[in-house]
């Protein structure tokens, strides 16, 4: 990745290139060693190795190894998340163990063209690693701690964190994917995030949580800095651009300035905000997006000598990138396209005729659009609206009152577009580029996506999210293009720009009692920074480029600080007061998991947030996500598209009133018929009631089985009935087959709350059909029914219980093994 030019340079290869195995095992400390070894490794070989490849022989490379690794590594999982729903649809989770293979065949096959590359310096090289080291910092010392996956703290999660667990649930065991936890309609969202996480788990066998909360998250956050620094340095051409890309990337953010603000984690943009960590979709579209601006860079820029098939591979590229961000967030797209959009009429009134590259792109864009939204969201309507405002009224009124609506709308938005001054820097000669009207239009975009749009949830405000890459990169490309000379005038006013945000947030506490004087802090720094770069410059004696060079530096600088900040306030998770997942409840789903089929089918009688609560947040999905099991009825809050078949809104009746009953009703006063139609018409195999909503039935334990019960949580099985007749007169009389080749029958006892697979023996009589009772007792004389589904089944054996009855035949359907 480096080529060494002396003593000094190896030297500072052996140092810098092990921060990253080094970060990463630091920063997953907290689990067993196998676990990051095993995800690492999966990365490196169905990923970056392959990703690398496919990078390197459709686009010919960027111009550095280095960058080609990163924005390979990015590649690698686009393809990963094309290759994974067209191995589930065959039943074959380990789809993406071929990625290896075709990329070899593809790098044998494909014509090679040698391009000149430049190493990648020692220093620059070094300044990455050390965004990548305060990374890992950052992740042991906040992200890690968001999240808690075990101990009492792992009973009180918002609903964010288990609703992505169910869906990675989902995505592990089936495809098309449907809603886990109201089960009976298709998911009409976003989900290729959680694919790359499903695909993980097969192969590795890391449990699900762990990946969607730990290891998945923390290795977007490491693509995206590194990724940022790639892109910099092919959009400059110059090896310090990586250093500065990626420090923003750690440090950068917006004008966080009261201390509201930073407590509610709304404006910390960047990846390492909590809106990016408990958002995976969001997070993915970031590391994706990435590669697809280099891409762009390559085909608008018209690199010389390039060849009608080197051009087709890069439309295959872009292709491939486009289709993955179209499955992956519902924001990306457009920011990516409004740039595209303006960057197009750009070069087209400049050239004076239609450009094609920009055109095809577009044409590209708008059919990945098309079929996502037919084929993925089948056609269910947004419920974002036209609202200019609205989003900073929603954010007023966090403060109390929505009389400071204007000022907030005003400070937020230069927060945002702060960043971009960096254009300013950038030199004449590249003035005319076409990426800088594509950055800058992309960004526009993100910062009026918010403004003028609304939504429950806020959920514009993940437009500015995307948006934050491209406000970093025009940054970067300024500083990037000043002269080696004036790198020590923008240190000092970086430092001046931060210290005056950082004193205005101090300040903010003491100064302000009230809502409405939180623009006093803001007010604070705004005089430091302009302070400061009246001194600065007056020292200086500088020419208006060095006056700008100052003005910019300080302006970028007032925006570094949501790091620092989120370290020293962000250390404890923000959870519930209460515990929205049940005391045993994460034992009881995850023995439902190991004793189940994948199709298997769950009844419960939690639908709310907080059970017993005056006002029911019908946002639970824990049982879905622990279980990975679907569940009749559970929530329903983010049914669809947050919701949108349902006209009352998120806290809004089930759309089936009558099986909500049904369901209700087998927890209040059970019934063999209620039960059976459960379990004939909907599938229900288990029931899981939480003792905090109802106390159990005291018939339920006949009409099913107790099989687990730890804390506030039990766990039941439901079997099917016994026969009518269970003494018939049979003729002819079916043979009954001896103990040894009947199933259900272990020579061995199984000890309580354990459960033994069984095979059924090959035999050339008719099948006996070993009938389950209440009473535990079989008859003498067997005869053959039909089963009670035409699904194929797979047979377990229960363990002996208590009253010494005979292990009963309990039938489950099957369907993929979970590691």
């Amino acid at each position: 990745m480096i080529r060494a030019g002396g003593r000094g340079q190896r030297t500072a290869a052996l140092v810098t290139l092990p921060v990253l195995p080094i970060a990463w095992f630091v920063a997953l400390q907290d689990h067993p060693p196998w676990m990051p070894a095993a995800y690492l490794a999966y990365l490196l070989v169905v990923i970056v190795v392959p990703g690398t490849m496919f990078w390197r022989r459709l686009t010919c490379g960027v111009g550095w190894k280095s960058a080609d690794v990163v924005l390979g590594t990015a590649f690698g999982l686009a393809v990963e998340a094309l290759v994974y729903p067209l191995g589930m649809l065959f039943k074959m989770p380990f789809a993406a163990l071929l990625m290896p293979a075709l990329a070899f065949g593809m790098w044998r096959a494909l014509p090679r063209r040698t391009l000149p590359e430049r190493p990648t310096p020692w220093w620059s090289m070094t300044g990455m690693m050390l965004a990548v080291g305060v990374a890992a910092a950052w992740f042991v010392r906040v992200g890690s701690q968001l999240i808690p996956l075990d101990g009492p703290e792992a009973l009180r999660p918002s609903s964010d964190a288990p609703h992505n667990l169910a869906l990675a649930g989902e995505l592990t065991h089936h495809f098309p994917p449907r809603i886990p936890w109201a089960d009976g309609g298709w998911l009409t969202s976003h989900w290729a995030a959680y694919e790359h996480i499903a695909s993980a788990h097969w192969i590795t066998s890391v449990p699900l949580d762990v990946l969607t909360h730990r290891m998945a998250p923390f290795a977007w956050i490491l693509l995206t800095v590194l990724g940022t620094a790639a892109v910099g340095v092919l959009l400059t051409g110059r090896a310090v651009a990586g250093p500065i890309a990626a420090a923003l990337v750690v440090a950068g953010g917006d004008l966080v300035a009261w201390p509201w603000a930073v407590s509610d984690r709304v404006f910390a943009d960047g990846p390492f905000s909590l809106g990016q960590l408990t958002n995976p979709p969001q997070a993915f579209s970031t590391v994706l997006l990435l590669p697809l601006i280099a891409v762009t860079t390559l085909l608008l820029r018209r690199r010389p000598g390039t060849t009608r098939g080197e051009l087709f591979r890069l439309f295959v590229a872009a292709g491939v990138l486009v289709a993955a961000l179209a499955l992956t967030k519902a924001t990306a797209l457009p920011v990516y396209a409004t740039g595209l959009a303006v960057a197009w009429i750009y070069l087209t009134v400049r050239a004076g005729r239609l450009n094609l590259r920009a055109l095809v792109l577009g044409l590209g864009v708008a059919t990945a659009y098309a079929l996502t939204f037919f084929f993925v969201l089948r056609g269910a309507a947004s419920t974002v609206r036209f609202d200019p405002g609205a989003t900073f009224e929603s954010l007023a009124e966090r403060m109390g009152g929505g009389s400071a609506v204007e000022v907030i709308a005003a400070v937020v938005v230069a927060g945002w577009v702060m960043p971009v001054v960096g254009a300013l820097l950038i030199r004449r000669r590249v003035a005319r580029d076409p990426m800088v009207v594509f950055l800058l239009a992309g960004f526009v975009a993100a910062v009026l996506g918010a403004s003028l749009l609304a939504d429950r949830g806020d959920t514009p405000l993940f437009f500015v999210r995307t948006g934050f890459v491209l406000g970093v990169l025009l940054a970067t490309w300024g500083l990037g293009s000043l002269e080696r000379r004036q790198y020590w005038i923008v240190g000092i006013a970086l430092a001046i720009g931060a210290a005056a945000i950082s004193w205005g947030r101090y300040r903010s506490p003491d100064a302000c009692t009230s809502a409405n004087c939180f623009g006093q802090g803001l007010a604070v720094a705004l005089v430091i920074a302009a302070l400061g770069i009246g001194v600065l410059g007056l020292i200086l004696r500088g020419s208006r480029r060095t006056w700008a060079v100052i003005a910019v530096a300080v302006l970028v600088g007032t925006t570094v600080s949501p790091t620092v900040a989120s370290v020293r306030r962000f250390a404890s998770p923000p959870l519930t007061e209460y515990d929205s997942i049940a005391p045993g409840g994460i034992e009881a789903a995850r023995f439902i998991r190991r004793n189940s089929g994948s199709n298997d089918r769950i009844a419960t009688n939690l639908h709310c947030h907080r059970p017993r609560a005056s006002h029911c947040g019908i946002g639970s999905y824990w049982i879905a996500g622990y279980a990975e099991r679907r569940v009749l009825v559970e929530g329903w809050a983010y049914q669809a598209r947050v919701d949108d078949s349902y006209p009352a809104g998120v806290q809004g009746p089930y759309r089936d009133q009558e099986l909500l009953e049904l369901n209700d009703d087998v927890f209040r006063n059970p019934s063999r018929q209620s039960i059976e139609t459960l379990r004939t018409q909907y599938g229900v195999q288990w029931l899981l009631l939480d003792e905090r909503v109802s106390a159990p039935p005291e018939n339920l334990d006949k009409l099913t089985e107790l099989r687990f019960q730890q804390g506030t949580v039990r766990v039941y099985q439901i079997y099917p009935p016994p026969p009518e007749n269970p003494f018939p007169s049979p003729s002819p009389t079916p043979s009954f087959p001896t103990q040894s080749s009947t199933p259900g029958f272990p020579t061995g006892t199984p000890s309580p709350g354990q459960t033994q697979p069984t095979q059924p023996t090959q035999s050339t009589q008719p099948a006996q059909a070993t009938q389950s009772f209440p009473n535990g007792t079989v008859p003498t004389s067997v005869p053959t029914y039909p089963a009670p589904t035409q699904t194929p089944t797979q047979t377990l054996s229960l363990p002996t219980y208590p009253t010494g009855s005979v292990p009963a035949q309990v039938t489950t359907t099957p369907g993929l093994n979970s590691p």
